[in-house]
Formats: structure tokens, sequence, C-alpha cells
């Protein structure tokens, strides 16, 4: 019996009448969810950086040339608040990762983007990262990795929305 199944059973005996099906099914995946994260973590690690660091230039990444964004849309897409945000800016600057660039005709107006470095980083990164995302998911057969990721973004709707 694993651990999730012996609390649920001694809610069962302590508390019959509960139905604690709800209680294994997130313990179950918030057990996962901090296997999946140090997993995932350990692969960024081994570039010097931490998620939220390759979140920042993945999104300039995936956002096409010439890998530019404002602080604003990194912020939007990555539901951060200001102050996380220039923490992690400030770190990947200092890593000459990214630089970021005040406009000429408004000083007020900053634009983060990506160093020829960074690029390189993050090109490296997402293959590795890939690769460990698809040995998380090898225990899943080809049929229920889309069902469960159907199943999730369903659930994940009713908290987001469309």
């Amino acid at each position: 019996m694993e651990d999730v199944d012996k609390v649920v059973a001694q809610w069962a005996t302590e508390k019959p009448h509960l139905d604690t099906v709800p209680m294994a099914l997130l313990g179950r995946f918030l057990r996962l969810h901090k296997h999946l994260e140090a997993e995932i973590s350990a692969c960024h690690k081994q570039f010097g950086l931490t998620m939220g660091e390759f979140d920042v230039l993945a999104t300039l990444r995936r956002n096409g040339e010439p890998y530019i964004l404002t602080p604003s849309i990194l912020l939007s897409s990555m539901m951060l608040t200001s102050g996380a945000m220039t923490h992690r800016l400030d770190k990947l600057e200092a890593k000459q990762l990214i630089v970021r660039t005040h406009s000429t005709e408004d000083r007020r107006s900053v634009s983060v983007g990506l160093t020829n470095k960074g690029l390189t980083v993050i090109d490296a990164m997402i293959e590795l990262h890939v690769l460990v995302q698809h040995k998380l998911v090898a225990s899943l057969s080809t049929s229920e990795v889309p069902a469960l990721n159907q199943l999730l973004k369903t659930w994940l709707t009713a908290f987001e929305g469309d």
C-alpha cells in the first residue's frame, strides 16, 4: 500500500462518512508535482539557472526573432509580480544572458532581449529540458499521455477559463 492509500485508509477508519477520493487524487497530484519539479530543477541547475530564469529565457526565445519583449509582456506571460520579474532580470543580466535596453524615444520604456550567450544557453537548455520531460512521462502509454493532458486542461480551465 502506497502512502496516499494509507492516509485514505486511516481516514476511512476514523471518519468513514468522508468521501476521500479527492484527497487521494490531490495527494498524488501534489506528490507527483514535487518529483517533477525536482527533476526539472536538476536539469536547469546543470546550466546554473533556476526554473524561473529558464522561464524568462524560454519566453524570449519562443517568441522568435529578435528575441526581445517588454517587461510587461514577460510579466503577463509568466504571471509574476513586477518585483519578482525585476529580480530574475537582474540575475540574468548579471550572467550576461539578457540585456535591458532603454528606448531612445522614451527613457522609461525598456525592452529585454537575449544576448548571443543567452540564445546559445536557452537553445541548449530547451533540448535537454524536453528530453527530461519525455523521461518524466515515459511510464505512461502513448494513449494515456493525450488523455491525461486533456483531463488536466479541462481541470485547469475551471480555474483559469479559456
